[in-house]
């Protein structure tokens, strides 16, 4: 990779020169800008986003980087963030990853390069040398929702743990004995945690959790209704489909009634991520809600207090059950919101 010596180098300039032609400086020549920025096409040269980002000054201006805008439960997540950030006088620019790595990093690099003073991620891998590199410079950081494991960042996010197995319990409960998972991306900590709890609750209860039952999606509805089409092929199909986020969910929603299928009676559905358009499917789809606009919120004090100075602290906090119709259930609607939003 091209460093700014060789982009000075081509063009037969300092390395003072080419940095002030980057900020662009006025007091640089036409001759002298229009060869370092040939020099700067011709080597391919990047500036070094997470070097600029190193300041005394501050912005009041934070970064949000989400794992999908359209993903009801990362609008709501967003939409917290801002309220608090608001509140403590720090403005919010949001970049919106689409699940794709790239994207991802093309906002980390574009928000570093507007000098924020912190930046809240939910990753969406766990290998991104570009936010690895902002860690290590000591760029003030927070990953909300999920996580890079061994990196010393404060996390913080909702353990649906216990609220799986509650949910294999219920179904349990309820006379159902198979029961399928469509899994988000092992790539993310949120896709590898719920699939390994789904898994450990499946054990307690003494039930076989089958590889066919195991569905490979990637928190998109096209993957939630490409998997549950797969389910239903299988000579045994399952009783229940468990949806590993909101999206998915609604995908596999799609590919059960485009059979002429009816929930919960030829099949139950059920998810993680409860969203407010829950309430007003028919049935009501009992889900796993988080507690969505406190951990926009608490994100937001965890990555002040470390700008400011303070000593940030990781918080869990826990997911809930919200049981309603779609897995045969006889007890009534809840209706519950997906988030716990601040009551004026």
């Amino acid at each position: 990779m091209a460093s700014i010596k060789d982009v000075a180098a081509e063009a037969g300039v300092s390395v003072a020169t080419v940095s002030r032609v980057l900020n662009d400086h006025p007091s640089v020549s036409a001759d002298a800008r229009t060869r370092v920025l040939a020099a700067v096409e011709a080597l391919g040269y990047r500036p070094n986003a997470v070097a600029r980002s190193l300041r005394t000054d501050q912005t009041r201006t934070l970064g949000l980087v989400i794992s999908d805008v359209l993903n009801p439960y990362f609008t709501e997540l967003a939409r917290s963030v801002e309220e608090e950030a608001r509140a403590l006088g720090y403005s919010v620019i949001i970049g919106n990853a689409d699940e794709r790595p790239e994207l991802q990093d093309h906002h980390v690099r574009t928000l570093l390069d507007r000098r924020i003073d912190g930046l809240l991620v939910s990753p969406t891998d766990g290998g991104s040398p570009l936010m690895l590199d902002a860690v290590r410079a000591g760029t003030p950081m927070v990953f909300v929702d999920r996580w890079i494991p061994g990196v010393d960042v404060p996390v913080v996010r909702a353990d649906g743990r216990a609220a799986v197995r509650d949910l294999v319990a219920h179904l349990h409960g309820l006379g159902h004995r198979r029961l399928a998972i469509i899994a988000g991306p092992a790539a993310t900590t949120t896709g590898s945690e719920r699939v390994e709890a789904f898994r450990d609750a499946m054990a307690e209860c003494g039930l076989p959790l089958p590889d066919a039952y195991i569905g490979q999606g990637d928190f998109q509805a096209d993957s939630g209704r490409r998997v549950t089409e797969g389910f239903l092929e299988l000579a045994e199909p399952p009783e229940v489909v468990f949806a590993a986020d909101n999206l998915m969910a609604l995908g596999a929603l799609d590919a059960v009634r485009a059979r002429g299928l009816r929930i919960p009676d030829d099949i139950a559905l059920a998810a993680f991520d409860d969203i407010r358009w829950f309430v007003h499917t028919d049935p009501p789809i009992t889900a796993i809600a988080q507690p969505t606009g406190e951990l926009g919120r608490a994100a937001v004090r965890a990555l002040v207090d470390r700008i400011e100075g303070r000593p940030p602290q990781s918080v869990t906090l826990p997911a809930r059950l919200v049981v309603r119709r779609s897995c045969g259930e006889s007890a009534p609607q809840e209706p519950s919101p997906a988030t716990n939003r601040r009551q004026p």
